[in-house]
Parts: C-alpha cells; sequence; structure tokens
C-alpha cells in the first residue's frame, strides 16, 4: 500500500523497467472476445528470459454493463514446468500500490525454494489503468518533479500553494482520462478483473500471491469470490479498518520509527559513515542538512522534498541501508548531492505519474475521505508531533483526495470465513503495513496462519532469502501444508528476521582521509 511514496520493492523493481507486451493489435483495439487472451512472446528482456508471454484481455469498464463498453489488461504468463499430474494451477500475482505493474511477477516463481513453484502457471497483470493496461491513466507527468513547495506548511502560503497544487492534479485528472474509467476503479472493480482473468486462463480457482496493497484485493477476493480461493499467500498486510485516511495516518509514525532506527545503524558504523557514534548525533546531523536545504536545495535540486522522499526507502527495506548510509555520507562529508538526485530519480514517481494517478484512483473512490481540510490540518499536525519526518509529505500525496472527480464507494466488509487456508507473512516492524493489520485479518481468516518476523523493518518482498519463511512459503505451495494455528490475536510462527546489513569496511587510507565536519557531533 502506497504512503509517499508506497511502493513495494517488487513495484520499485518492475517501475524501473519498461514492459513491451507483443500483442500490437491487441493495444489499438478490444480483443476479439472478452473471455480470451491473444499470447504472444513478451518483449521484455525479463520475461523473455523467463520464457513468458504476454497478451490482453478486454473486461468491462463498469461491470454493471458487462456488454458495454471495454478496456484492456495487460496479462503475462510463465507456464508450469512440471508434468500434467503435478500441476497446481493458476497463480495470480499482485506487487501492491495501488498503481503497481505486475508484468514482471509472472517471472517469480523461480524464487520459491524447492522448485515449489514450478507446478504453477505464474500471471501477471497490470491492473485497470495501469501501465501497459488500456487506457493508461495520467494527469500530470511532472507533478513529482523538483521545486515543490516544502512538505512542512509552516506558513499559511505553503499550505495554501499545495492545496492549489492537489485541486490542480485532481482537475487534471478529470480532465485527461475517461470519466467512466475514474468512476470505476475501486478495489472491488479490480477484484472483478483478477476473476475475469480467472475465466479467462479457464481455472475453476486461483491461486494468489499479494503484497502491500495486493493484500488487500485478496481479501477483498476471498470476501466477494470465496469459493473460487485455493491458495493465497499474503506479505505485509493490509489493516481493512483503516482504508485509507486512517491508514495513512498510521504510517506517518511507523514510518519515522523505522527512520530512527537506521539513525541508530548508521551511528554503529560510524567507521565507514563518519556521521555520529550515537542515533541521536546521527538524526542531529540528518536535522542540520534537512533545515539547511529548506534554505538552499543543494545543486538547485535537492531540497527538503528530495530528501525526505529518498531517505523514506530506509523505512522501507533494510536491504537499502547500505545504498543509504553511503550517500548520506558522501553528501555530508563530501558534498555529494548528484547521488542523492540520482536515488530520487530512481526511487520516485518524476516524469511518469502513472502508478500516482491510479493510486489516488483507487484510494479516493474506495472510501469517502474527510472533507474538510480543517479535519485534515489537525489530524496531521497532532500525528506529526509523533512523526514529524513523514507525516505532510504523506498528506500532501493523498490531499487531491480531498477534491478528487469521481464518487467514492462503500469498502467491503472483509470476511474470509468461508476460504480454507491462507499463509501471511508480515516483519512486525513494517511501517508501509503496520503489524496489527495481520494480526487484524488473521481474526478475520480463521484458515488463515500468520508467521512474523520480530524486529524486522521490511517490507513485501518475500521471498528473499530468509529459509525459515521461504521454505514454508515452498511447503505451503508444494502440499498446502500450514504450521499449526494458535489460539488467541497472535503470530502462529515466528521466524527471525534476516540480520541487518553490514557495511563493507573502509580500506584505511580512505579512512585517515575522511574526516568529519564541525557541523558533526561525535
Amino acid at each position: 500500500m502506497k504512503g509517499r511514496p508506497v511502493r513495494s520493492l517488487v513495484v520499485a523493481a518492475v517501475s524501473a523497467a519498461t514492459v513491451v507486451v507483443a500483442a500490437p493489435s491487441a493495444l489499438a483495439a478490444p480483443a476479439p472476445a472478452p473471455s480470451t487472451i491473444s499470447w504472444a512472446a513478451c518483449t521484455d528482456p525479463t520475461l523473455a528470459a523467463a520464457g513468458a508471454e504476454c497478451g490482453m484481455l478486454s473486461v468491462p469498464v463498469d461491470y454493471s454493463h458487462p456488454n458495454g463498453k471495454q478496456i484492456q489488461l495487460a496479462v503475462s504468463r510463465v507456464k508450469h514446468k512440471t508434468t500434467e499430474d503435478k500441476y497446481q494451477g493458476v497463480m495470480l500475482t499482485n506487487p501492491g500500490g495501488p498503481g503497481g505493474s505486475g508484468l514482471l511477477l509472472a517471472a517469480r516463481g523461480n524464487r520459491v525454494p524447492n522448485h515449489a513453484g514450478d507446478a504453477y502457471d505464474w500471471i501477471g497483470f497490470d491492473p485497470r489503468g495501469v501501465g501497459a493496461s488500456v487506457p493508461a491513466l495520467t494527469c500530470d507527468a511532472n507533478y513529482m518533479d523538483y521545486n515543490r513547495p516544502n512538505y512542512l506548511p509552516l506558513t499559511h502560503q505553503i499550505e495554501q500553494t499545495w492545496l492549489d497544487r492537489s485541486k490542480k492534479y485532481a482537475q487534471d485528472c478529470a480532465a485527461k482520462n475517461p470519466a467512466d474509467l475514474l468512476n470505476n476503479m475501486k478495489t472491488t472493480d479490480t477484484v472483478k478483473d483478477m476473476d475475469s482473468i480467472r475465466r479467462a486462463l479457464g481455472a475453476k480457482q486461483l491461486n494468489f500471491y499479494g503484497y502491500s496493497y495486493g493484500t488487500y484485493l485478496g481479501q477483498v477476493y476471498g470476501t466477494l469470490f470465496p469459493q473460487n480461493v485455493r491458495r493465497m499467500v499474503l506479505d505485509s498486510t493490509v489493516d481493512p479498518r483503516n482504508v485509507w485516511y486512517q491508514a495513512n495516518l498510521n504510517q506517518d509514525i511507523a514510518f519515522d520509527k523505522n527512520l530512527n532506527t537506521w539513525f541508530g545503524w548508521v551511528a554503529q558504523h560510524d567507521d565507514v559513515y563518519h556521521l555520529g557514534r550515537t542515533q541521536a548525533a546521527v538524526k542531529h546531523v540528518f536535522d542540520e542538512q534537512l533545515l539547511k536545504l529548506s534554505f538552499q536545495p543543494a545543486g538547485g535540486y535537492v531540497g527538503p522534498d528530495e530528501f525526505i522522499d529518498v531517505f523514506q526507502q530506509a523505512s522501507y527495506y533494510q536491504l537499502r541501508w547500505l545504498t543509504l548510509g553511503d550517500a548520506f555520507s558522501k553528501f555530508v562529508n563530501k558534498g555529494d548531492w548528484q547521488t542523492l538526485k540520482t536515488l530520487f530519480e530512481a526511487f520516485g514517481g518524476r516524469g511518469d505519474d502513472n502508478g500516482y494517478a491510479v493510486y489516488l484512483a483507487v484510494q479516493c473512490t474506495d472510501v469517502q475521505w474527510p472533507t474538510s481540510w480543517n479535519q485534515w490540518r489537525l489530524d496531521n499536525w497532532r500525528t506529526f508531533l509523533q512523526g514529524p519526518y513523514f507525516t505532510w509529505q504523506n498528506a500532501w500525496y493523498n490531499a487531491p483526495c480531498v477534491y478528487w472527480p469521481a464518487k467514492p464507494g462503500k469498502p467491503v466488509q472483509v470476511d474470509g470465513g468461508k476460504v480454507a487456508n491462507v499463509l501471511m507473512i508480515d516483519e512486525t516492524l513494517d511501517a508501509a503495513t503496520p503489524y496489527e493489520g495481520s494480526l487484524e485479518v488473521r481474526s478475520r481468516f480463521p484458515g488463515a496462519v500468520l508467521i512474523a518476523e520480530p524486529g524486522g523493518t521490511s517490507h513485501a518482498i518475500t521471498p528473499r532469502g530468509n529459509a525459515c519463511v521461504d521454505n514454508r512459503i515452498a511447503d505451503y505451495l508444494a502440499t498446502g501444508a500450514l504450521p499449526a494455528r494458535k489460539h488467541g490475536r497472535t503470530a502462529d510462527l515466528e521466524c527471525a528476521p534476516l540480520p541487518q546489513p553490514v557495511p563493507p569496511a573502509p580500506t584505511p587510507p580512505a579512512a585517515s582521509l575522511t574526516a568529519k565536519t564541525s557541523a558533526v557531533p561525535s
């Protein structure tokens, strides 16, 4: 699920690639029948290397008029590698967002240990409005560009500028996209698309692997189509009680906690980074740089917004700690702002707002957001007291919902009572989807089993080499076997998270030549 920018690592990796669907004629016109996919070889290198095939599926823009206007979903498939007698069916995937392209996930089955993924057809897709699906939403491709107002609205002028920008973005979305699509971008619409994909593939039931927001798709699918669920893996689970206004406020506090954890890690490796020997010292350096950038963007590009956007990744994924530690150190000790600029462009939505437009189109219409800006102001300043780094960043990311040009609906009351079994995984300090959400969904799915990683701060990236977790995923996909479910509101199995990364030791010359600036406390 997205905060700012809420993307699972899967989403970030997929977004970095340009996926070309090898069905050019299908891009121009609907497929010959709404329940079929015309397959051809994929042209994307990752998918091609995996032997994937790609195609387009026509679905109704409005399921209440199934024979009306159609849109096209881009779909990818890597077929099973086992003999037919060992085939376990279709594995539909979603990387999260909402707004993440999922085409590359068709190649993800080979990451499951013990060849347990080989028995499935792995299916990736770009949800409606996303990426290679037609039409794809866009409102203002340069909205996330440089020279934005400071996220922190310390003056009425800054606040009003952001409100004006947010309103203009919503108006641009109305002007540049089909109204019937904007009115049918809810989670329930994508869930119906998922079932259309199932039917097009001739599958009696779906297996599903969802990350982040994808876990909410799984919850709603399991509620609306329980008879069509075979197996389901949910990694980093959305709390259905909080969609979506409160969910974002909860994220703000959790992201700040994880950033402070990263400060402590940087301090532990002061021999490498030279930014302070304590968590408080590193935090002081960070705050000092943030303040300086508020007055003068580094290189004319990296201001406080870009700085916050880049280092939010430390709150998402421990595997990015090394890259960010190196970038922070080079910026403070050597004045290297170019690396931060490169990271901002790699992590953010600069020059392509498709993911952001879809994110808003879904979240702003899944449920009615508060229409009074006074409530937003009060709630966000209150949250700011506990989460000063990311609260206002996230508030402005979502602010177009105040003005969104499509009628909101009501969220589905999630009920997994008719779903036989589900495997859930979550790190207990996951910030984007706080751990309480996994406990809540487990309580609503009596057939679910939860694997927790106590103390882990990473979000939505299984399988990634943690044998305790990955082997349970493999066992579940191979046989349906799950750990025993415990009584109470608790995890059913605990696995230690992967250890925090260790930076390479500096060579003696580098250590001797790198001195702390006078502004850096020891």
